[in-house]
């Protein structure tokens, strides 16, 4: 792993984020993934689900 550059939009040098830190951060992730889920999206139901339209003619074949 490397240390990671972080520039603004004008290209200047904002931040740099040492190997220690992404390690630290890498263990914490793994230990609990839910506090570093992005807010706001959904999950995708895994099994689909029929309506009452494609479940009549799913029975009707």
């Amino acid at each position: 792993m490397h240390e990671v550059k972080v520039y603004d939009s004008s290209g200047k040098l904002k931040k740099v984020i040492s190997v220690k830190a992404l390690t630290k951060r890498s263990d914490q992730q793994i230990n609990s993934p839910s506090l570093y889920i992005k807010k706001g999206r959904k999950a995708k139901p895994s099994v689909k689900v029929l309506d009452n339209k494609d479940l009549k003619s799913a029975q009707a074949q």
